[in-house]
C-alpha cells in the first residue's frame, strides 16, 4: 500500500450517526485500512443518549464539524480517502476545498452553497424541519413515516423500521435553515466552496437513483458547479435511496467508491494546510 492512502474517513450526515457507517468500517478493515468515522462535536454518544437529551444537536454548527475533522485529518501521517454521505458529502466537499484529503466520495450529498436545484421531493423531504421557523433553535427529528419517505423509500417496510430503530437522531435545525437560505444570503455561507480550485483533490459523487431528499439532479447540479482542472465525476446506482450506506447490496457501492479514490488518490504529501 506504499504511496498509497491507508487510512480512510468515513463521515456521517444528519438525522445519523458514526453508527451508520458500521457494516462500511468493517468491510474496510477487513481490507487493511485503518478506518475512522468522526462524530460531529457533542456527538461522542449514542443514538440512545441523543435521542433522550439532543440539546448537542441543536447547538452544533457548520463551523465546528468542520475544525474537528480537519483537527482529526492533521495528525494523520498521510491524507486518507475521505467518503461523506448527505452532509457529510457536503462536508468532504469543504474539506477537499481546504487541501485536505487524497480522494474524495460525496454518497447522495447535500448541496455546497450555489446548487440552486430543489426538486419537489426535496422540499417534502426537508418540511418536518424547515416548515416552522422556530425550528431554527431546535433539533428536530423524523417519525418513521417522514423517515421511509426521505431515506428509505425503496426499503422494505420492516427493513426501513430497523434502521429507523438503530440509527435516527433529530438533525440541526439551525443547518439546515441556513443551507436552505444560503443562496440568498450576502457574502460567503458555511457551506461554500471554491469551484475553480485547481488544488483539490480528486471528486466522485456517488447518486441514488431514487434517494427524495437529495436525488441525481442534485448531484448533477453540484458536479456542474465545478470549474477546475480536478478530476470531478458521478455514477448513477439504480434504485437506491438516500441511506446508502445500509440499503441492501451497499457493498457493491462501497467497493466502488474505495477502488474509484484508489485509482484517483494524489500521491502523499504533506496532510495540514494553513
Amino acid at each position: 500500500m506504499t504511496g498509497k492512502p491507508d487510512t480512510i474517513v468515513l463521515i456521517h450526515g444528519f438525522w445519523v450517526t458514526p453508527r451508520s457507517w458500521e457494516h462500511w468500517k468493517t468491510r474496510y478493515e477487513s481490507q487493511g485500512y485503518r478506518v475512522l468515522t468522526p462524530s460531529y462535536p457533542g456527538f461522542e454518544v449514542e443514538v440512545e443518549a441523543l435521542n433522550a437529551d439532543p440539546t448537542p444537536i441543536e447547538t452544533v454548527t457548520v463551523p465546528q464539524i468542520i475544525a474537528r475533522l480537519e483537527a482529526l485529518i492533521k495528525d494523520l501521517p498521510t491524507p486518507p480517502i475521505l467518503i461523506g454521505h448527505s452532509a457529510g458529502g457536503a462536508f468532504t466537499q469543504i474539506l477537499l476545498d481546504h487541501g485536505y484529503g487524497a480522494a474524495g466520495v460525496a454518497l447522495n450529498s447535500a448541496p455546497t452553497e450555489g446548487v440552486a436545484v430543489v426538486p419537489p421531493s426535496q422540499i417534502r423531504s426537508l418540511l418536518p424541519v424547515l416548515r416552522n421557523p422556530a425550528n431554527r433553535h431546535r433539533a428536530v427529528g423524523l417519525n418513521l413515516k417522514q423517515w421511509q419517505y426521505a431515506f428509505t423509500n425503496t426499503f422494505p417496510d420492516d427493513r426501513a423500521r430497523a434502521t429507523y430503530e438503530r440509527y435516527h437522531i433529530p438533525a440541526p435545525g439551525s443547518i439546515v435553515w441556513g443551507s436552505a437560505l444560503a443562496n440568498f444570503q450576502p457574502g460567503h455561507q458555511d457551506t461554500w466552496v471554491d469551484y475553480h480550485n485547481n488544488d483539490r483533490a480528486p471528486l466522485l459523487f456517488v447518486s441514488g437513483e431514487n434517494d427524495h431528499i437529495m436525488p441525481p439532479v442534485i448531484q448533477r447540479s453540484n458536479a456542474r458547479h465545478y470549474k477546475s482542472h480536478t478530476t470531478t465525476e458521478v455514477v448513477e446506482f439504480p434504485g437506491r435511496a438516500h441511506l446508502l450506506p445500509a440499503q441492501d447490496g451497499w457493498e457493491e457501492i462501497a467497493d466502488y467508491a474505495l477502488n474509484w479514490a484508489v485509482e484517483h488518490a494524489r500521491p502523499g504529501t504533506p496532510t495540514t494546510t494553513g
